[in-house]
């Protein structure tokens, strides 16, 4: 069964492509058992539609695909969707592979930058769009809701690119999904680029905007931003950022921000400044849990510095940030371990820190020394401190 997307407005899609392209990451390929272990987290996460694959690519992957369908695509669950290039091989295979969702999309792509349309698919603008608008069409032939991508958007032609995509939309793509393949664009660029696409394609509002980006210059987060504000509705993003080359756009760092920074975004989706109502439909106590299991899975790490999940994004270990922390958690913190599954911040105890936050974690192990007592064995800890990197809690009790 498949029902039609409705284009929202005031909510933000959050497209997953962890088990598609974040299993392009070189040495991050996963199995049947894993690749389904990931879609059940991710449909616990809430993400509104789940790429599960390339199914014409490989047996492999055609059945991982199928099976994500049958398993996680059920009523209620989230959206799974196919890849295809705009080829009826392709296509057919990820109809196939999509028969058991419940609700379903053949996510279908092909070049538009005068690069890739003069070495890669060696064919003329005028061929791409006739291909563009027959495959699209031959798409919805199997389901309702189709998503087209013309590849490397960042680096076409932008009135190229507006006749591909009206040609797309009136061929019946719900979504039109604008990729900066290379991750060349900047944040300025790349909020024009959408914000010309809604003024210049006359069907627009026909399908959602979406957007996917690469991270080679580190821009990729700081671009979708700019896409929201310019019409953006949906994110394609992958957990921990993973993917081709320096990977794609970090999920848990775009929900977060969406998140965190709510009062900055709601005026460019039409709410009041103050509304509380979430950006997204992502349950943000389960993002740590996610990036946990997928850094597991793919044996992938995660940097320690890593926003928002990395071992020390919540981790104190100068004296004057722990002492603001221990008298209120705001002065140094934008969000709380919390509501990223965590169970609290982590003050580490190291040769920076200070004298509140020694006491503090003597009292969490029972010990509630006098001043005098206090004194005599801060310095036996900044002694410590000095010859070791992180003083344990098993240093302390001993």
């Amino acid at each position: 069964m498949n029902t039609q997307p409705q284009p929202s407005h005031d909510r933000i899609l959050i497209f997953d492509t962890t088990l598609r392209d974040g299993e392009q990451a070189p040495g991050a390929a996963l199995n049947m058992d894993e690749k389904l272990t990931i879609a059940r987290q991710l449909a616990r996460l809430g993400v509104d539609v789940i790429e599960a694959g390339f199914p014409y690519s490989s047996p492999g992957d055609f059945e991982a695909v199928q099976k994500i369908a049958e398993v996680v695509g059920v009523e209620g669950g989230p959206r799974i969707c196919g890849l295809a290039r705009t080829t009826q091989n392709d296509i057919k295979a990820a109809a196939e592979a999509l028969k058991p969702a419940f609700r379903s999309r053949i996510h279908t792509f092909i070049a538009t930058s005068d690069i890739h349309l003069q070495y890669k698919l060696k064919k003329s603008r005028v061929e791409v769009l006739s291909i563009a608008g027959e495959m699209v069409a031959y798409a919805k032939s199997f389901v309702d809701d189709v998503e087209f991508s013309p590849e490397d958007a960042g680096r076409s032609d932008p009135e190229f690119l507006y006749e591909v995509l009206e040609r797309a939309i009136a061929a019946g793509a719900t979504t039109v999904n604008i990729p900066d393949t290379v991750g060349y664009t900047t944040p300025a660029e790349f909020g024009a680029l959408i914000r010309g696409i809604k003024e210049n394609v006359p069907n627009i509002d026909r399908a959602v905007i979406s957007v996917h980006g690469h991270n080679d210059l580190g821009l990729a987060v700081a671009n979708f931003l700019e896409a929201v504000k310019n019409g953006a509705r949906q994110l394609e993003c992958t957990i921990n950022g993973i993917g081709e080359r320096a990977g794609n756009a970090a999920l848990e760092e775009l929900v977060m921000a969406l998140h965190v920074r709510r009062q900055y975004f709601n005026p460019f989706l039409g709410r009041p400044v103050d509304s509380e109502a979430p950006l997204t439909n992502i349950d943000t106590r389960q993002i740590y849990k996610t990036s946990r299991l997928v850094s597991n899975l793919t044996g992938m790490l995660v940097q320690p510095n890593k926003a928002i999940v990395g071992a020390n994004a919540f981790a104190h270990e100068s004296g004057i940030h722990q002492d603001g922390v221990l008298k209120n958690r705001l002065t140094y913190e934008i969000m709380d371990a919390q509501s990223i599954g965590l169970t609290d911040n982590q003050i580490v105890l190291g040769k920076l820190s200070g004298r509140n936050a020694f006491r503090s974690r003597l009292k969490e192990l029972g010990f509630d020394l006098a001043d005098q007592e206090l004194n005599k064995a801060f310095v036996r800890f900044k002694e410590l401190a000095d010859k070791k990197k992180d003083v344990t809690d098993w240093d302390l009790e001993a």
